[in-house]
């Protein structure tokens, strides 16, 4: 009976282990998502800046033009 007593003990502990090992990986895979995400965000701001300080460029060059 002991045995039997040990052998659940050591089977619900081993599943509560893979349960927080499963939560870990899920948490670190949303965040690298978030990470990645992040890093599209910041290429296409950086996009629209760059093509905003161009048109400035533009404008200043048709400016001193006329």
């Amino acid at each position: 009976m002991k045995i039997l007593v040990a052998v659940l003990t050591a089977a619900a502990l081993a599943g509560c282990g893979a349960d927080v090992a499963t939560s870990a990986a899920t948490a670190a895979q949303l965040k690298k998502q978030e990470l990645e995400q992040g890093q599209q965000t910041k290429q296409m701001m950086q996009q629209k800046i760059d093509a905003a300080m161009q048109q400035v460029r533009e404008r200043a060059a048709s400016d001193a033009q006329q």
